[in-house]
Parts: structure tokens; sequence; C-alpha cells
């Protein structure tokens, strides 16, 4: 017996030792990559990129505003906390401690002094980096910090894991705001995102948003505990405006599924902004199924982000989606962090959550999704002078790239569910 067992430990030893070599090189080769990377991009500043003025879209009893430019974007919430008379809810994922950063914080503080209630979350996880200096706030201002690991005592349970990726500012009941920029300096000039101005009864369903969220992760003490922050329940709601949220601890994922089947429905065009592009093949599938039936598929995603492993996982998918149809721009010269899409002159949603894993199945994520031509117009003439900016990947270019380029994608595919 023991003769025959010892060919099969050694198969097993040895598919145990192939198994963690690959994992390994798999590893090994998206670390090297970031690193040379972050390396070629030392001293390299972003170039001037085409920026469409804010401009209001009347949308029921409210407007909406699309900013694409970081500095309008900080202009206008930092006038919104000036003005507020009673309550501020403000919630972000990375919160630099530069002069943007720092604007920010003496305005909150400011309003906190003259009496306004001043609620604040940012990530842990995500602020690191940050000064410790510059994470100590007034006693006037409620801060929670979502902690680096917050899974506690409960690190079996996948469900709380999940980072804190929104970017929300409600200011009393009169103005609110939500899309992809973080709060720094570099993001007010050199990234090119997507963030919405609210004003009417969407603001109360954005602050329910900040509310549920700021309930569920208060710090709890033995014998104490933070007060729930409460809110009326509002009277009127404007059913052309939806807010999805993704919460991990509750298992609720609804973003995936409003992509989904709103691509599903298109008749005529799919227009997408994703600054990481990693879907799950049903994901893929539903926007090949798209353009095979006729619709002008268009994917906008940057020439080169941020993450350089996440720009070569997403190449992977170029092949199945330009034989598709779909056609493909690659933003050029600086970062676009926009998570946002059109369809069919009619629906259009903008938010904090990428098609990636990450995003779509992991982490806190908040997108508006807006049924409303006028509001799909704006964003189709914002769509229009991103594209003047890009380069389209033609299938012969696509085609003719090296073999060190389709090595790289293949080796970094079983990558993709963990992005």
């Amino acid at each position: 017996m023991t003769d025959d067992r010892l060919p099969l430990d050694r198969l097993l030893r040895l598919l145990r030792r192939t198994l963690l070599t690959i994992v390994g090189a798999q590893l090994a080769l998206a670390l090297g990559m970031t690193l040379v990377d972050s390396y070629r991009r030392r001293g390299k500043r972003p170039k001037p990129f085409p920026v469409t003025p804010p401009r209001d879209v009347a949308v029921g009893d409210g407007a909406l505003t699309p900013y694409t430019f970081g500095q309008d974007l900080y202009d206008a919430m930092i006038d919104a906390i000036e003005r507020a008379e009673r309550q501020i809810l403000f919630e972000t994922y990375i919160w630099k401690g530069d002069e943007i950063g720092e604007r920010f914080k003496a305005a909150l503080a400011a309003a906190a002094d003259r009496g306004v209630e001043v609620y604040c979350i940012y990530d842990g996880f995500a602020n690191l980096v940050v000064s410790p200096r510059f994470k100590r706030f007034p006693p006037t201002m409620k801060v929670l910090r979502y902690p680096i690991y917050p899974a506690g005592w409960k690190f079996y349970d996948l469900a709380r894991y999940g980072r804190d990726h929104r970017k929300i500012l409600v200011v009393d009941d009169a103005v609110g705001f939500v899309g992809g920029y973080n709060i720094g300096t570099a993001y007010a000039t050199e990234w090119r995102d997507t963030h919405v101005q609210i004003t009417g009864p969407g603001v109360w369903d954005l602050k329910r948003a900040f509310a549920d969220f700021w309930n569920l992760n208060r710090r709890r003490r033995i014998g104490t505990s933070e007060r729930p922050l409460l809110l009326e329940t509002a009277s009127t709601w404007e059913p052309r405006i939806r807010f999805h949220r993704n919460v991990p601890r509750l298992w609720m994922f609804p973003i995936r599924s409003m992509y989904i089947e709103a691509i599903n429905r298109a008749s005529t065009r799919v227009w997408m902004t994703q600054a990481y592009f990693c879907p799950d093949q049903d994901f893929v599938d539903a926007i090949k199924d798209a353009a095979r039936r006729g619709v002008d598929v268009r994917l906008l995603v940057p020439l080169k982000s941020n993450h350089i492993v996440a720009d070569w996982i997403s190449r992977g998918y170029f092949s199945q989606l330009l034989d598709a149809g779909v056609r493909i721009f690659r933003f050029k010269d600086a970062m676009v962090h926009a998570k946002t899409a059109t369809i069919d002159g009619t629906w259009s949603t903008v938010g904090t959550a990428n098609v990636d894993r990450l995003s779509l199945q992991g982490n806190y994520e908040i997108n508006i999704e807006v049924i409303d031509p006028a509001f799909a117009a704006e964003m189709e003439r914002i769509y229009a002078a991103d594209e003047s900016n890009c380069l389209e990947l033609t299938r012969s270019e696509w085609e003719a790239r090296d073999l060190h380029r389709k090595f790289t994608e293949t080796i970094l595919a079983p990558l993709r569910p963990l992005l």
C-alpha cells in the first residue's frame, strides 16, 4: 500500500509546486511591471485635455450638473460647504493631505465652528500614506475612519472586507455631489473624471445613502456607541433618478445588474467610459451581444492608467470585443478616471463603481441612474469631447501587436478575478 501511494504523493507535490510557480510568476510579473511603470512616470506631467464646462440640466423639480474638470468641481463643493446652515455629509475614498485636501478640511472645520453639523467619512486603507497629522480633526467634527481591517474578529466573513470607495457630499437639503473624484491637488487639473451635482428631491436619496453607511459602520464600544444619524423621510421623490448602492455587508450588489439590464435593452447606442475595465465574462457577453445586434457600442478607456496591471488585464478582453464590432477608444496624455455610460439617448449613469470585480462585487459603491433625454444628450456631448482626445484601436493595429504583449496578456489573465 505504501508503494502504491508513493507515486500519488509525488504527483500531488509536483502539482502543488507547479501551481505555486505559476501563481508566483504572475504576481512577480505584476509587481515588476508596477515598479517599472512607477519609475518611468517620475517627473512626467499629464498634458491638457478637452474640458466640458458644467451646464445645468433640468430634471423634474431639480437639476443635474455634470463636472468634468476637478478645479471646477472643487470650487462648487467648497462654495456649498461655505453656504451650509445646518448639516454637511462628506464621504471620500482618498483624501490627500495636500493643498486641496487642506482646503476641504479647513472649510469643513469652519462650518463646524459656526454650528453646522459636520459628518465625515474616509477610507483608512486608501489613506495609509497620508500624514497622521492631517488626519487629526477638531472635536466639533464627527469623523468616521472606515477601518483598514474592517472584519474585526469575524475574519471568516468575506462580506466585511469591502473598501469604502464612495465619494459623496450633501449640504443641508439643498445640494448633493456624487461621482468619481477623490480629494487631492493632482485630481484638480491632471485627471479627467466625472462628478454630478444634484438639486431637488434626488438630494434626499443621496443623504439617505450616507446615513445608511454611517449607521452601519459607526463605532460601538462596551456600554456606549455613537449616536445614529437620523433623517426625516422625504415627502417626494424623483422617479427619473435612482441611486444604486453596493453594500457588501448586506450582500447587495445592484450596480452590475443595472449595467447589464440597460445594455441588454439597448437598441441604438451604448457609450461607456471606464477607468479600469476588468469585467466578468457575463458582462463582456452583454456588450458583445449588443454590438452583434447592430448597436453602436463604444468603450473609452485610458491609453495608460495609473494601474498598469489593470491595463494589461483589460487588454485581454480586446480581441473578443473587436471581433464583435465594439469600438475601443483610448484616452491619451492624461488619466481618465470616470465611470459613466449613456445608452439610446435616454439612459445614463455616473458614479464611483468601476467595471471590475472589486467595484461590482466587493466594495461599497454608489451610482446615480438617470432616465432623461436631456441629461443623456449632455452626457453624449461630454463623451464626444473626450473622444476627440482619443486614439481608436483598429483591428489591424491590435493584430499586429508583438509577441511579448500577447504573452503578458495571457500570463496575467488568471488575475482577473482579483481586480
